[in-house]
């Protein structure tokens, strides 16, 4: 197994982006209330009218908690999501996702942009199922797949992808890639968590959630170049040597901006 990263799992087929459902969380969701307490506190809201008390809990606890409960993402998402534009939230909603699958992650930085970039404009279930089952040999899962498993993973990475908007939506087998164009408010966004997170500037800059946008360290520098004619940071290159005056103290305040913006 390859010891540097966390092995690929399958918990995306708790819920694939679930888009809907994480914005009516949100706005149940308060702070410092346990996963448990969501749970009840959603069961019991009349929100999720044909959604099973099972299915509801999977995916508060597997999907929903990991995501943004335990990243706390879910304090600084919930004042978004009323103001922000689906396009621009799904955005958010991905680099959580990814964030806690890494096969999703991996898949659209070395599958999806690539495919992109090389004049493809679609995308199949057979193209994710190649990508799974090398995965699969080359050790980067707690213990061989099955070959089941592997076919419902690689819909899984499919139907991912189309509901953040990577590719289209339907029931086919090939579908339409939809790249997607970061937004300013999400390049805010990310830049400062990274930044909070304790990340050097340069690490901010590199950091492997930029790909899932197709952007490398060069592009990021150039997003953050924009970002700083607002004022709302300040930033000075030399080569690969980046420095960044962090303008905001606290994830408030940039979430302030970016609601007034």
């Amino acid at each position: 197994m390859n010891s540097s990263k966390a092995p690929y799992t399958t918990q995306l087929q708790a819920g694939l982006g679930l888009v809907d459902e994480t914005k009516l969380l949100l706005s149940l969701y308060q702070g410092n209330v346990s996963t448990n307490q969501l749970y009840e506190g959603a069961l019991s809201s009349g929100l999720f009218p044909i959604v099973s008390a099972r299915r509801l809990r999977n995916i508060v606890v597997e999907c929903f908690a990991p995501r943004y409960i335990k990243t706390n993402a879910a304090v600084y998402l919930k004042p978004l999501a009323a103001r922000l534009s689906s396009s621009a939230l799904n955005q958010l909603f991905l680099i959580y996702t990814a964030s806690a699958n890494e096969i999703l992650q991996d898949f659209i930085q070395e599958i999806y942009w690539k495919r992109y970039s090389s004049g493809r404009d679609s995308m199949t279930t057979d193209d994710a199922k190649d990508f799974v089952v090398h995965a699969v040999r080359e050790g980067k899962t707690q213990k061989p797949w099955s070959d089941s498993t592997i076919k419902r993973v690689s819909s899984y990475l499919i139907g991912c992808c189309a509901d953040y908007g990577l590719l289209s939506a339907g029931r086919g087998s090939k579908r339409t890639i939809q790249p997607v164009r970061i937004q300013e408010s999400t390049v805010l966004y990310l830049a400062y968590m990274l930044h909070f997170d304790g990340l050097g500037d340069n690490a901010v800059i590199n950091h492997k959630s930029w790909a899932l946008f197709g952007l490398d360290g060069s592009d990021v520098r150039e997003e953050l170049k924009r970002l700083a004619k607002n004022g709302w940071l300040i930033v000075q290159s030399a080569g690969d040597v980046t420095r960044i005056g962090w303008q905001f103290k606290t994830m408030e305040e940039v979430i302030d901006v970016i609601t007034q913006s």
